[in-house]
């Protein structure tokens, strides 16, 4: 499974995204637990984070 790590990776402690077939998982690359999505609902969630739908009040 080829993990993408974020930029923001620091002392270990990092968010990585893989893509298997139709699921996309979110890894914790130190602990290597994962959560699982299908593709779609990656894409909504993606959709909802360009649109700021996840944005913090100001």
């Amino acid at each position: 499974m080829d993990v993408r790590t974020s930029s923001f990776c620091t002392d270990g402690a990092c968010v990585g995204v893989a893509v298997e077939g139709d699921e996309v998982r979110v890894v914790d690359t130190k602990s290597a637990a994962a959560l699982r999505f299908t593709s779609a609902e990656w894409a909504a969630f993606v959709a909802g984070v360009k649109a700021g739908e996840f944005d913090l009040p100001r």
